[in-house]
């Protein structure tokens, strides 16, 4: 049996943007995932709301994605792939950043994934970077993301260059969903669905091609 952790936000937790909670583990896109790819896979989440992907959060704490990620992975050693959508929550404008920026420490984090023993027979995993989709209409989170529409659109080139420098997987997920227009950051269940698919179909050409 094959694993995959998915290393992410509250996209990966399955935020609904209506405001009702978390959507169930079929409907989320790690459970289309784990449906689609069958009894000979095995899909962990490891999502948290809130996370970024290397700052400190002095509102939320304990939200580093880097401070987080090798006890993480050591915990569920050995996994054949890991795949890692962070950044949307970089975006805030508490934390000043730009796409640049964000993409350089998407790809610190991916090369510390691909550089660990936690693979099968201690060998390296493989490594997927996810772009999350651009942000949508904001409403009640237009304070908070100030200016990150413009800044999420970026994104997607840093991130097919952050694959490149830590020498792992792109799927930009951009081109497959889009955020919802109720919060204009987390995805409805239609967009999962889509996305769980999209994600499937990589990991096989990965672990299989």
């Amino acid at each position: 049996m094959k694993s995959i952790v998915c290393y992410g936000d509250s996209n990966t937790w399955g935020a609904d943007p209506a405001g009702n909670g978390r959507f169930d583990h079929q409907t989320r896109w790690t459970g289309v995932m784990d449906r689609l790819l069958g009894d000979d896979y095995r899909v962990i989440e490891e999502a948290l709301n809130g996370r970024t992907t290397i700052v400190d959060d002095p509102i939320r704490p304990n939200r580093n994605g880097l401070t987080y990620l090798l006890p993480c992975l050591e915990s569920h050693h050995p996994f054949d792939l890991i795949t890692i959508m962070l950044g949307t929550n970089d975006l805030k404008q508490r934390f000043n950043r730009t796409a640049a920026d964000i993409g350089e420490s998407v790809s610190l984090l991916a090369e510390i994934a691909r550089n660990t023993p936690f693979g099968p027979g201690d060998a390296n995993p493989k490594v997927l970077i996810i772009c999350p989709p651009p942000v949508a209409r904001l409403t009640d989170y237009d304070g908070m993301f100030a200016g990150a529409v413009e800044k999420s659109r970026e994104l997607a080139r840093y991130y097919e260059l952050a694959a490149k420098w830590a020498g792992c997987e792109f799927l930009n997920a951009g081109d497959y969903i889009r955020s919802s227009d109720l919060d204009g950051i987390h995805f409805e269940a239609s967009e999962h669905a889509k996305l769980g698919q999209a994600v499937a179909g990589k990991v096989r050409e990965m672990l299989e091609g």
